[in-house]
Order: C-alpha cells, then structure tokens, then sequence
C-alpha cells in the first residue's frame, strides 16, 4: 500500500478510517441472508487495511451478533443508507440524469456494482490518498466499472467545482449528486457553499441527497450506545470528528432556490424496508435525515 493510500490522507485515521467502518458495515449487510444492499468489495477495504485488524465482515464474526450496538444496529443503519440511496441514484438516472457525483466519495463502489445505463459517467470527488488506498484494492480484484469512472481527487475544502469541470462534468447537462456521511464532518461555512455550488452546477432535471443531523446539541447523546460503542470497539471518537458547531438549514436553502426537497427520518425507510434501526432512548441517530431534492426544469 502506498504511504499517501494509508497516510493521513487516507484511511488510516480520522474521518477517512469512518470511510472503513462504513465498508465494514457494508460487508456485514452483504452476508446478511436478508440483506437490503450488496457490495462484494467491502469486506475488501477492510481486510486491505491495517487500521483495521480484527475488524468483522460478518454478524456470524461478532459475539454477541445484532444486539452489539456497533457492528449491529449501527451497522444496520448503514446498509439501510446504502439501499436507500441506491435507489435514489438508479431512479434518477433512469428518468433525467447522466451524470453522478459522489462528493466525498471515500470507499464507495457503487460505480462498480450498481446497473448503470451505458451513458452514464460517475465522477468520484474525494482526497487523492483515500482514492488511492479504493484504486489498490479494486485493481488488486480486477474489478470493472460498470460505467464511465472518473476519479476527482481533490480535498472538497478546495476548488473542487473546478477540478470537477476540468474532469469533464457538464454543468449543461442533467446530473445527479451524493453527499452520503459527509456534510456533519464539514464546518456549516464549508457545507453552505458546497450547496450553493451544487446548486450552481445543477441544470433543470438534476437531483440531488444528502444527509444531515439536526440535533440541537450533539452532545445531548454522547453516552448514547452508538457513539461509546464505537469509541471503545474501534477507537472512533464520532463526537470528536463531527462538526459541532451550528447546522445551516440546506433543505431550506435548496427550497427557497426552486428545489423540490424532502426531509425523511431512517426510520421511515426501515419500517418501509422491514428491516433496520427504530428509534430507541438516547438515541444517537433521533437527529439524523436523509434530505432528497430535484431541480426542475424551466
């Protein structure tokens, strides 16, 4: 592995070792016999990576299974976003878009294991060395994407826009955007002006999800079982790494720009899934939502 794949800007710490934990997560859904989304490269990343030895790929590898609040309910939770945002992407490129963005890519593999239409082109935006660590593993796999693949590899606290446009994304044309896990970790400076720049860069028929928190005050739930869980299972203090300063309303904003925006809570596609995380107490995940919005056309 190359030192910038595993350096510190990669995956070995920080908000890019949440990129494995969610590739874990993806790995134990896989295996699950009732499993809501599959990705056979998950379990790839982290067993490629030394940060995270020892880490399960399946329940079956956890004693004490889904009732691990960690590596069970959480790690539910995350194949339940996963399953819940592929479908988002495939409806929106079977009706306008083209093009798919994935800003803060990290280790998704949705160009590789996703139907895309034969014209589509996803662009991946994210740091070089966190593409670097996903190119050696999926090389090591002769993996093939199942579309057009451009890498954008770029911190998204730089100009981004342009290094997305140099890379050959059509403002022009209808496109569909993914800010999966990402905006909590920005300051609500840096995540008003991705959606604005998104917004700039968004013909009439284009879509876009994300997902936020809205809770007041992060730390209303800092003993909640998710968050010491993690820290005591993993070593990842979510609290530490999250923004905690006050949230910009981004649904709001796409609104007043013309968007058409939805605001879901998880639990909505759980019980719609039959399968997933329910609210409980002291719960970690009461203020997340998964926001939906699709610019119209003139």
């Amino acid at each position: 592995m190359s030192e910038g794949a595993g350096g510190a800007d990669g995956v070995a710490g920080g908000v890019g070792l949440t990129a494995l934990l969610v590739a874990a997560a993806r790995a134990i859904e896989t295996h699950r016999h009732d499993s809501l989304a599959r990705d056979v490269f998950a379990e790839h990343f982290v067993l490629a990576a030394p940060a995270c030895a020892g880490w399960p790929v399946r329940i079956q590898q956890v004693p004490d299974g889904d009732a691990n609040p960690l590596w069970g309910r959480f790690a539910r939770y995350f194949g339940l976003r996963t399953r819940v945002l592929d479908d988002f992407l495939l409806r929106s490129v079977h009706a306008d878009a083209r093009q798919v963005v994935l800003l803060g890519a990290g280790l998704d593999s949705r160009a590789f294991r996703l139907d895309w239409p034969a014209d589509c082109v996803i662009f991946e935006v994210d740091r070089a060395g966190v593409l670097a660590f996903k190119h050696e593993v999926l090389d090591g796999l002769s993996a093939a994407p199942k579309a057009a693949r451009v890498p954008v590899p770029i911190d998204l606290r730089a100009d981004w826009a342009e290094a997305l446009t140099i890379a050959g994304f059509d403002p022009a044309a209808p496109s569909v955007w993914l800010a999966e896990g990402l905006l909590f970790y920005l300051p609500g400076t840096t995540e008003t002006h991705l959606i604005d720049t998104v917004d700039r860069l968004s013909t009439g028929g284009s879509a876009l999800a994300f997902e936020v928190k809205l809770d007041k005050d992060l730390l209303e739930y800092r003993d909640s079982p998710l968050y010491t869980s993690t820290t005591q299972q993993i070593g990842i203090d979510l609290l530490d790494l999250f923004n905690r300063e006050s949230r910009p309303d981004s649904a709001g904003n796409l609104t007043g720009r013309g968007w058409s925006t939805s605001v879901r809570t998880p639990f909505e596609f759980t019980r719609h899934h039959g399968r997933g995380p329910l609210p409980e107490e002291n719960d970690a995940l009461a203020g997340n939502r998964w926001v939906f919005a699709n610019k119209p056309r003139p």
